[in-house]
């Protein structure tokens, strides 16, 4: 899993490949019908590589950089790096720059020159998805027919002051989605939304998400309340464990019987003072 706000914007290009196809009309250009997408091992110089191999027509790299600000070095590493990746798997390369806040976008769509006075010896033109051209996605129906693009639009959004409003719509999504892509698209966003208010939003909002459409008895609920139940389970054993006090077999079973949150918050506040596991039901 992603271990930073700069690794999730562009690690979600490698681990859901169907964000290229919305992303690409994002961008006004469009991506071949079938193609293969193969990550490749990317250098230092840029953060992921992917190749896209269609089924009809030449295939071609794209290397995805994540920008947080301005930096002037980046001109002439991108220009490398392209220049790089053409010549060593002898395919056409072109370069995705994400990024967060309007200026950071407006500096990296260059163009960046190579060369000198009166002559342009190299001319490196990023693609760039940033606040400006990324579709805010409100509708929780929309939000759930992509959840990649959704997911995306958040981070893209992650620092637009009302960012937290607009997030309802994919926790309403992933209240109703498939258990891993809800774990998936839950924890990438608490990361790639970065130290922004929009991340304590999402924190509440997965907190709940569970209730969105509480009573229906759905399946998804009901793995997502027993999956939340059980982590909470863990994390109170974990922790007696930690501080070095025995639990025993029958304690164990009780705790993870417990099902209802708030008696789990209980137990796990319980568990910082107990000295012994048989007072957590005290």
């Amino acid at each position: 899993m992603v271990t930073s706000s700069h690794e999730a914007s562009h690690r979600i290009f490698q681990d859901r490949p169907e964000l290229l196809a919305p992303v690409f009309r994002v961008l006004g250009l469009r991506l071949p019908p079938k193609a293969a997408v193969e990550v490749l091992t990317p250098s230092p110089q840029v953060d992921s590589v992917l190749r896209i191999s269609p089924s009809e027509g030449p295939a071609f790299l794209l290397a995805i950089e994540a920008q947080g600000r301005r930096d002037p070095d980046k001109a002439s590493s991108w220009t490398y790096y392209l220049a790089y990746l053409s010549a060593k798997y002898a395919v056409p390369a072109v370069l995705l720059v994400v990024c967060q806040d309007r200026a950071t976008a407006r500096w990296a769509a260059g163009p960046f020159l190579t060369g000198i006075d009166g002559w342009t010896a190299l001319r490196t033109h990023p693609l760039v998805l940033g606040p400006d051209n990324v579709p805010v996605i409100t509708d929780p129906e929309e939000a759930g027919r992509n959840l990649a693009m959704a997911a995306f639009s958040a981070m893209a959004h992650a620092r637009d002051q009302d960012a937290p409003t607009r997030l309802e719509a994919l926790a309403q999504a992933l209240s109703t989605a498939e258990p891993d892509s809800a774990a998936y698209y839950s924890e990438l966003l608490e990361i790639g939304l970065g130290d922004t208010p929009a991340r304590n939003t999402w924190r509440h909002l997965m907190r709940h998400v569970g209730s969105f459409f509480p009573g229906r008895g759905t399946l998804v609920e009901e793995t997502f309340l027993e999956g939340q139940a059980k982590g909470k389970a863990e994390a109170v054993l974990r922790f007696l464990r930690a501080r070095g006090i025995d639990v025993p077999e029958a304690v164990a079973e009780r705790v993870t019987a417990v099902t209802d949150p708030d008696e789990l918050d209980r137990l796990l506040d319980r568990a910082v003072t107990a000295t012994t596991a048989t007072e957590l039901f005290d």
